[in-house]
């Protein structure tokens, strides 16, 4: 089976903002600090709906990511087994694009103060969409 490329262009929606910057600190510890979305003003209506309170799931490039390995150490941490790039949360990957569920504990305009994001600073944000146990739960058919 062969794969034909085909481009996929994709333009943020905004970025991720903390003071600290976050690097160095582990994914629990980054999660557990504030941080803000600034999402491009002219996008601030589709903001409507959300909720001090509500979980969103946020999509984001990990920019600061280069290059990948098809097997890793998770966590980087040798003295786990290797596995699959796609049986890990690395940033390194092929498309290196990140996933979190993150919980709103204000929203002022096109800035949305979350907790449990685990993007760095400057991480451009690719969509924000509220967090669903329908859509957001493994399929138990």
């Amino acid at each position: 089976m062969t794969f034909k490329s085909q481009a996929v262009t994709l333009h943020p929606i905004g970025r991720v903002e903390r003071e600290e910057g976050g690097r160095g600190l582990s994914p629990e510890n980054l999660s557990a600090r504030p941080a803000r979305i600034l999402l491009d003003p002219s996008l601030t209506d589709g903001l409507m709906g959300l909720e001090t309170g509500s979980d969103i799931v946020v999509l984001y490039h990990l920019h600061l990511s280069t290059g990948y390995e098809l097997h890793v150490h998770p966590r980087g941490d040798p003295d786990r087994p290797l596995r699959g790039v796609f049986a890990t949360r690395s940033p390194r990957r092929p498309n290196p694009i990140g996933m979190t569920t993150a919980r709103i504990r204000r929203i002022e305009g096109n800035v949305l103060e979350v907790v449990g994001l685990d993007a760095l600073d400057g991480s451009p944000v690719l969509d924000v969409k509220p967090h669903s146990s329908f859509f957001d739960s493994p399929y138990t058919g």
